[in-house]
């Protein structure tokens, strides 16, 4: 696929009257299995001023967590829906990426292992199928457009206003290439056909429209406000550079994901999203967005200008579902699915890179699934642990936001922060043990940025590992064999049954 060198549009191959194949990325499809795995609950009558969010932030807190549908939304029309949770359970995200629903934790984890490095070499195999038809041209709306008459909660009490994008993916193309990005940017109403559409420094998205502004003096932009949690997951990820979310989506389903050619801007839209809206932004065009409780869970970012998109379209399913994904203090609506996948794409970052004996990574979520990162490893020569530190905290997966790595022996399960803490306190010493890094990728949302025009951080690779030189003489830990363990549990069974 190539661009077009139109001003402000972008030109894709033509659609060739197929209807769309699969319903494989159809949310209501999705809505209903989660519902046969018993993970789905409904709320009716929830208010969307504060209420609604109220509600998904404490389902988060409490486990299990279901997915919330609510419905009957005060104001507005039965039917018109909002999803929330939909990647924070297990279960659901095995489902979401076409996965046995069946896996225990560990065997999810195993099961992860070299799967981003797979995806992003498939990715050329599963570029998106043109269709001519499909759900979401259901209902097209070109005059008289309020944004509001769908029902945008507002989540927090001190967010700025409405934010009717939190689980939305933002598409965007390469004006100079084929490459087409989504990215799950914020986008808070503004009031009629206008929303606000917050991209950070870094971000593809606002390389592309940064492009566009410096070609055309204006950029083309689809907003999927309602879709499969498989569109949550890439416009989360950091999917490399130059490979498209649609073609990565397409390798982790197996199979390319039907997408209709939007007629304004040239860009392909799900043929099975909710709601798209289509329009431009323009330099001369920004506006106040903000304050929104962040993923950190703060109110870091600080209110600021941003670009406003000048939605000329919108396309919508009849009865309409929202994706939504509030954040806030973790956990939060998508805290454990970041956790989890970034946890496999740095893994497999630190492979890519030739770090070996690489035995386990875990980004936590309390850590906003950013801001630490343990790796395991088995230490080969001296410098092992720093290694995979330093590679861990600047590869592309780890780089942005992060402010500690610890790097810790293969007997610690990085995903236990009891273990890891020990081998924190006991197997490192402050003085020659941490290193620091200066001037690294951060971001607005950064609590710990006074200065929110300068956007870097520091950040320390902290070697929780033996010391390599002298390993052999370190003391020995004061635990029975696992092994011989494994025997008592197995004899005792009537202690230690259920624990």
């Amino acid at each position: 696929m190539e661009p077009s060198k139109q001003s402000g549009v972008v030109e894709f191959p033509a659609s060739r009257g197929k209807k769309a194949p699969s319903p494989s990325t159809d949310l209501r499809e999705w809505i209903r299995a989660a519902q046969a795995l018993g993970e789905l609950g409904v709320v009716d009558g929830a208010d969307w001023d504060l209420e609604l969010g109220a509600i998904a932030e404490l389902n988060c807190r409490l486990k299990p967590t279901p997915a919330l549908l609510f419905d009957k939304i005060k104001d507005y029309p039965a039917g018109y829906r909002i999803l929330t949770a939909s990647t924070a359970s297990r279960q659901r995200l095995l489902l979401t990426l076409g996965m046995s629903t069946d896996l225990s934790d560990q065997a999810f984890a195993q099961a992860l292992v070299g799967k981003p490095n797979q995806w992003e070499q498939q990715a050329g195999r599963f570029a998106p199928t043109f269709v001519a038809q499909g759900p979401i041209l259901e209902n097209i709306i070109e005059s008289n457009i309020d944004l509001e008459s769908f029902p945008a909660p507002r989540w927090h009490a001190e967010d700025g206003g409405r934010f009717i994008g939190t689980g939305s993916g933002i598409i965007t193309a390469d004006p100079d290439s084929d490459w087409v990005n989504i990215g799950a940017y914020r986008m808070m109403t503004l009031g009629g056909r206008e929303v606000s559409l917050a991209i950070t420094q870094g971000k593809h998205g606002r390389l592309h429209y940064e492009k566009w502004w410096k070609r055309d003096g204006r950029c083309p932009v689809l907003a999927s406000l309602g879709h499969h949690p498989l569109f949550l997951i890439l416009g989360g990820l950091e999917v490399p550079t130059g490979i498209s979310e649609y073609n990565y989506g397409g390798a982790i389903i197996g199979e390319p994901i039907p997408v209709i050619r939007e007629e304004l801007t040239g860009l392909p839209m799900p043929a099975f999203a909710e709601v798209v809206l289509a329009g431009w932004i323009r330099p001369e065009n920004l506006k106040k967005e903000g304050p929104f409780g962040e993923a950190t869970g703060y109110y870091s970012a600080m209110p600021g200008p941003v670009p406003v998109l000048e939605v000329e379209r919108v396309y919508h399913r009849s009865d309409p579902i929202l994706l939504g994904a509030p954040t806030g203090k973790p956990p939060h609506d998508y805290s454990y699915m970041r956790s989890v996948l970034k946890s496999a794409m740095i893994y497999d970052a630190l492979v890519k890179a030739g770090i070996p004996d690489v035995r386990g990574v875990w980004v936590p979520e309390a850590a906003a699934g950013r801001m630490v990162i343990v790796v395991s490893i088995k230490q080969n020569y001296c410098g092992h642990s720093r290694q995979a530190g330093y590679v861990a905290s600047q590869c592309q997966a780890g780089a942005y936001l992060n402010r500690y790595v610890i790097v810790v022996d293969e007997d610690i399960d990085p995903a236990n922060m009891d273990e890891v803490i020990w081998a924190v306190a006991t197997r490192s010493d402050p003085a020659s043990d941490i290193d620091i890094m200066r001037k690294s990728w951060s971001g607005p949302i950064d609590p710990m940025l006074r200065d929110r025009r300068v956007l870097y951080n520091s950040r320390a690779v902290i070697d929780a590992c033996r010391p390599f030189e002298w390993r052999e003489e370190f003391p020995h830990v004061a635990e029975a064999d696992p092994a011989y363990l494994r025997e008592i549990k197995a004899k005792w069974a009537s202690i230690f049954d259920g624990r």
